[in-house]
């Protein structure tokens, strides 16, 4: 039991999801909206923000490999 739960990466992800939907929720609440319409705009945002974080914070392996298939496939057309 010495690893982690969550990866580095994951973590990161979760947070800044995390933020995003408290600052939605909270400039929702702020603009005169009620709590529950606070809560589905900081939830849809924090919803919305995690494939967002995720593909932004992409590790550099997956980066070059698809870089490398884009480059092959575009190869076999031509010839």
């Amino acid at each position: 039991m010495d690893r982690p739960l969550l990866s580095l990466r994951a973590t990161l992800v979760l947070l800044l999801a995390l933020l995003a939907g408290a600052a939605a929720g909270g400039l929702t609440a702020l603009a005169g909206e009620g709590a529950p319409r606070s809560l589905l705009a900081g939830l849809a945002a924090a919803g919305l923000a995690v494939p967002f974080f995720n593909r932004l914070i992409d590790t550099e392996d997956s980066g070059r490999r698809q870089r490398a298939d884009a480059g092959t496939r575009e190869g076999e057309r031509n010839g």
